[in-house]
């Protein structure tokens, strides 16, 4: 496989290529996000009360952090670390519920942008080099259609799971139980707190770090060939949930840490320590577990004695169960 290649992404001929396509409106994208915002900022007006802004919160943290980050990105994506089955269907469908689409397409979306970014060129729809209102308008209302796309397969463990389907079939209507109990505990304002304008947020900050992450910001490592590169977004790492460390997510994307010192605050890291120490996931893959890339290379302005290689705090590498 060649380096720009990614496991789910494959050729199908010698045309394939990720330069040429067009952008079009995506009218489910576009109508479920105008919806919740439209919700979001009439009703959030109108119903404002401490209560609802502290619960909207920490659901909002919950499902960024449990769902998006360690569930979707770092378990279902990249498979950086192991736990039980039933576990890893509550965090993705937690994950699920931040409102970017269902498993199956989440895993289209990651790899679809990662396998373009990893050429030497590729569409202006996957750099984020847009300005700022047209990028906008291109990653939260419409969708790339490759002319010569990749050859997309899930692996069957995925693919073949009955509770991913069923949840790539209802993605959306998997708010609906959480706003049935959101209107139970506090009715109408906390639906609209805790849903609609949770999805919001979470959309416009998923947009917003990827916008950033692209263009701007310290690296420590290059990749060579490589039409886009990623840069580490300082001061929000808490925000984020450690996602803002996109220059090292670039360099080690199998890694189940993100901020790779101590001073690149990685909560879902943290919050990953926390769940090993009480059995619920091990075999946290960090950059040494990786294979070499030959393409990466340390930036040489960075010192090694500015940005020390992170101590692992686990016992050796224990491979993968079957």
């Amino acid at each position: 496989m060649n380096a720009h290649e990614i496991p789910r992404m494959l050729p199908k001929n010698e045309r394939t290529n990720p330069l040429h396509g067009r952008v079009v409106w995506s009218p489910v994208k576009s109508i479920w996000f105008t919806a919740h915002a439209l919700i979001a900022l009439i009703g959030c007006s109108l119903t404002l009360s401490y209560p609802a802004v502290l619960l909207s919160f920490l659901f909002t943290v919950t499902t960024l952090c449990l769902g998006h980050s360690i569930g979707l990105h770092r378990l279902l994506i990249h498979r950086s670390f192991d736990c039980p089955r039933w576990f890893e269907r509550l965090l993705v469908h937690l994950g699920t519920l931040v409102g970017m689409g269902g498993p199956f397409r989440m895993l289209y979306m990651h790899d679809i942008r990662d396998w373009s970014q990893r050429h030497e060129a590729c569409h202006a729809f996957f750099i984020h080099r847009n300005p700022i209102w047209k990028d906008f308008l291109w990653q939260l209302h419409c969708e790339i259609r490759l002319e010569d796309p990749p050859e997309f397969t899930i692996e069957p463990r995925v693919a073949e799971d009955r509770w991913y389907r069923f949840m790539e079939r209802t993605w959306m209507l998997q708010q609906l139980p959480w706003a049935l109990l959101f209107f139970l505990i506090g009715g109408i304002p906390l639906v609209i707190w805790c849903i609609s304008l949770r999805i919001v947020l979470s959309l416009i900050g998923h947009w917003l770090v990827g916008y950033f992450a692209h263009n701007t910001g310290p690296r420590d490592w290059h990749l060579e060939g490589h039409a886009v590169q990623g840069h580490n977004v300082p001061h929000i790492g808490l925000l984020t949930m450690g996602e803002s460390w996109h220059n090292n997510h670039h360099a080690f994307p199998g890694s189940a840490r993100l901020g790779l010192n101590e001073t690149q605050h990685d909560p879902g890291w943290w919050v990953l320590c926390a769940l090993r120490s009480v059995g619920l996931v091990w075999n946290l893959r960090l950059p040494e577990h990786l294979p070499a890339r030959p393409e990466l290379k340390r930036l040489p302005a960075l010192e090694q004695k500015l940005n020390p290689p992170p101590q692992n705090p686990y016992p050796p590498f224990r491979s993968p169960l079957p």
